[in-house]
């Protein structure tokens, strides 16, 4: 049993290494405006039991104030691809709470990213290498606080628990009127189709929102990205699976490509030729050679190659991209590219 109050140990009620792709708003409860159904395997809440209400909630009340500092400056730095460790309080008393990795990303007017369980190893090593920032909250995470070469020497310790007056400086964090950020577009991708359908599109900054749902992802990549941006996709995909081989978190990915502004009609990659099926013995192709000898050989098959239509440089947009894989989820982060 872990007590409420105590460091998240976690024993065999230890959560499953599986993540879940929330969004908040910008006020400074941070509300939950969606998350994918994951959050019952990692937290033990229906996705219909927090939506509307304040993620701050869920936070160790050690780690509270200082996330909702941390909440604060993510959108006045418009920061993206960022991690922080802290605890977050299951749906049942006995299990306490569950250390986690949160990513975010700030994508224009809400915060967009994942909750996942952190467990030292590999993974945190890969998501931390991927990562723009790192903040550990946790007093348990400190194995978490891994360098990289070009960030600051030596590495700032973890923040201390806040005093008196701490909490009265917080108190002067104002929320109001904080200003839309970066143009940037967030989509939810499905990771279990080829065609990757949209489930989800933050805004109409790039493409229309409500077009977009349903269709292939491809269906806005120009021709001449889509063979790099499946690679990259596949990529995250093969990166964010857990010891247990199962879907989960897995670090970021860039990129840079083509993005059209009217979607097309995407092709989906052909299937791997089945092997030649063995029959009796005897294999296909014998058998084809003596119909051919009986019959005469099958007439010649006329193939009409359609050219697909040429896109214009005016029909797309170039755009920087950020990949990253979750349980039941793909989430891309799209802004126009600098030129």
């Amino acid at each position: 049993m872990v007590q409420a109050s105590s460091q998240a140990t976690m024993t065999d009620s230890t959560p499953p290494c599986l993540s879940f792709i929330g969004i908040v708003d910008f006020s400074q409860e941070a509300r939950w405006l969606y998350m994918t159904d994951s959050v019952v395997d990692l937290l033990g809440f229906e996705a219909n039991e927090l939506y509307g209400h304040p993620s701050i909630e869920l936070v160790h009340p050690d780690e509270s104030m200082r996330v909702r500092k941390l909440h604060h400056d993510t959108i006045k730095g418009d920061k993206a691809a960022a991690l922080v460790y802290l605890r977050m309080r299951h749906k049942d008393p006995y299990k306490g709470y569950v250390l986690c990795s949160v990513s975010r990303t700030i994508v224009h007017n809400v915060v967009v990213g994942s909750v996942s369980f952190a467990s030292p190893g590999a993974k945190a090593l890969h998501n931390a290498s991927t990562a723009q920032e790192i903040t550990v909250l946790a007093p348990v995470s400190e194995s978490f606080q891994l360098r990289r070469w070009h960030d600051p020497s030596p590495l700032p310790p973890s923040p201390r628990m806040f005093d008196d007056d701490d909490e009265d400086n917080n108190s002067e964090i104002t929320y109001n009127h904080l200003p839309s950020q970066s143009f940037r577009t967030a989509l939810i991708l499905d990771r279990f189709t080829l065609r990757c359908n949209i489930l989800y599109c933050s805004n109409d900054l790039l493409i229309d929102s409500g077009d977009s749902l349903g269709r292939s992802f491809f269906d806005y990549v120009s021709r001449n990205s889509e063979t790099n941006v499946r690679d990259w996709i596949n990529l995250v995909k093969g990166w964010g699976v857990n010891e247990t081989g199962q879907p989960s978190d897995g670090g970021f990915g860039f990129g840079k490509f083509a993005l059209l502004k009217e979607a097309r009609e995407s092709e989906e990659p052909s299937p791997e030729p089945l092997p030649r099926i063995r029959n009796g013995g005897r294999n296909t192709r014998a058998k084809n050679n003596r119909r051919n000898s009986v019959l005469g050989p099958r007439p010649a098959k006329t193939v009409v190659r359609v050219t697909p239509p040429q896109e214009s440089p005016d029909d797309s947009v170039v755009v920087d991209a950020i990949f990253s894989a979750h349980s039941d989820g793909i989430i891309v982060i799209l802004r126009r590219a600098s030129s």
